[in-house]
């Protein structure tokens, strides 16, 4: 299940890009957990023939980082040579044949797994790491989702979340069928009680009947595929492991988002202020997070940028009351602070992150506040001194 450090590292990695009429934006940060197991791919331009395709991938691993680097460096090679994939798009037809191009992804995600098994590290049983895989398609006609885990795609369509993956959690009926079919149970919503998810690449120990076929194991590496229609009202696609999900919902994630990006269109950064959101929030998992921005997405904004600025001078307004009121500013920190300012009534807030996307700005401020207020006591007392010495 992992353990957890003292304190969380909020250090994060990130990248952007653009091409084929998109932008994209990356972070990742190691939180709470011991180690980082996430791992992350964005590729515009697939090879030669489909450079007007996208692929993007979010993998998030377990009991190590083995299988999810190697999904995020090879998943969409699999995909890409796989036999059937190769005719759906030969012709290069705006109508592909889908359940064809359907068939290659998942053999693709198969072919991956199968091979992986036949490693040194895995093939010893040396290696028992895993790893759910969420992962987008952008062609010029379609977003392609395929899911295999409880990592999550949201598609952002006018204001609304269009579409989102369906987690795959041992308790849902047709995964908990399979599970007791091939031999297993279902304990506190995990295999046998141990593991969280029902399909996962890896996890080769989850994987031994040697007759059953690879998508009626305990844990399958078989992906749901989806197919959605581009649309000139497509504003963007969020794909993220767990540690995001665990604490927003789809449609909080979908409002932060579609918020930022009236202020920045800084993809990073806005990814950024998401993990440190849910950090805030709650999340104790690693978090790993892609924004892709599509032609209609929000665009910065004026009016939202001096709606942002009021939002903050009224936190200042209400921190300034606050440290005013404190005799004793020893324990006046953030969480303090934030308890205090959620009692009250603040406009404005990020939809979907609330007061707590604001954590990083109340630090900043609260900082700059109490060293004040230290310095003007400094001199009072200094002050006083004088007078009695004199």
């Amino acid at each position: 299940m992992g353990a957890f450090l003292d304190k969380p590292k909020t250090e994060k990695e990130t990248n952007t890009g653009e091409g084929n009429g998109l932008r994209f934006g990356v972070a990742s940060m190691q939180g709470w957990r011991v180690e980082m197991e996430d791992a992350h791919t964005a590729k515009i331009g697939l090879n030669d023939q489909l450079q007007d395709w996208s692929f993007f991938g979010v993998f998030d691993g377990h009991a190590g980082e083995n299988v999810s680097k190697y999904c995020a460096e090879n998943l969409h090679e699999f995909i890409i040579k796989n036999e059937n994939f190769k005719k759906a798009v030969k012709d290069r037809s705006p109508s592909p044949d889908l359940n064809l191009l359907e068939q290659g992804i998942v053999d693709g995600f198969l072919e991956l797994d199968d091979a992986m098994r036949s490693l040194p590290n895995w093939c010893s049983g040396e290696d028992k790491s895993g790893s759910t895989a969420v992962t987008l398609l952008v062609t010029p006609s379609y977003f392609i989702f395929a899911n295999c885990g409880d990592s999550r795609g949201i598609l952002c369509h006018n204001g609304e979340v269009l579409y989102n993956t369906i987690d795959h959690k041992p308790s849902h009926t047709n995964e908990k069928d399979r599970i007791e079919r091939a031999g297993g149970s279902v304990m506190i919503q995990r295999i046998n009680g141990a593991l969280a998810v029902s399909r996962a690449l890896g996890d080769f120990e989850y994987k031994l009947d040697q007759n059953l076929g690879p998508k009626c194991q305990l844990v399958s590496p078989e992906p749901e595929v989806y197919f959605q229609s581009r649309g000139e009202s497509d504003e963007f696609v969020v794909l993220a492991c767990d540690g995001i999900w665990d604490v927003m919902a789809n449609c909080e994630v979908a409002s932060f988002v579609r918020s930022r990006l009236q202020l920045t269109d800084d993809l990073s950064k806005i990814c950024c202020e998401l993990l440190d959101t849910c950090l805030t929030k709650g999340s104790r998992d690693n978090m790993s997070v892609i924004i892709v921005s599509l032609p209609g997405s929000p665009k910065v904004s004026e009016e939202a940028i001096k709606n942002e600025e009021k939002v903050e001078a009224e936190i200042e307004k209400k921190l300034t009351a606050l440290v005013e009121q404190e005799n004793d500013l020893t324990h006046v920190d953030v969480s303090f602070a934030m308890a205090s300012l959620s009692a009250e009534e603040i406009e404005g807030l990020p939809p979907g992150g609330g007061i707590e996307s604001k954590a990083s700005v109340i630090r900043t401020i609260l900082d700059r506040l109490i060293e004040q207020k230290n310095k003007e006591r400094g001199s009072t007392y200094d002050e006083s001194s004088k007078i009695d010495e004199d």
